[in-house]
């Protein structure tokens, strides 16, 4: 079951993705509506997304990280 993502888990997973990715540079936005995911940001560009379940007491967090073709290094 996915639920909404509280201002005080987002400062905690802001926290640890910073520290587990090594980037002060990580930002996690709060969702625009009920119901929609949070976004994460690097450098003010979203990245991804963060979805929150909550299966039989347990909760955990899944991170989605999108990366443009566009955003790689020129093929060598």
């Amino acid at each position: 079951m996915s639920g909404s993502i509280s201002p005080s888990e987002i400062s905690r997973l802001q926290t640890a993705l910073r520290r587990l990715l090594g980037s002060e540079k990580l930002t996690i936005n709060p969702a625009p509506r009920a119901g929609m995911s949070v976004e994460l940001a690097s450098d003010g560009e979203v990245i991804g997304t963060i979805h929150r379940d909550d299966e039989d007491g347990d909760v955990s967090y899944a991170v989605n990280i999108v990366v443009l073709e566009e955003d790689l290094p020129a093929a060598k």
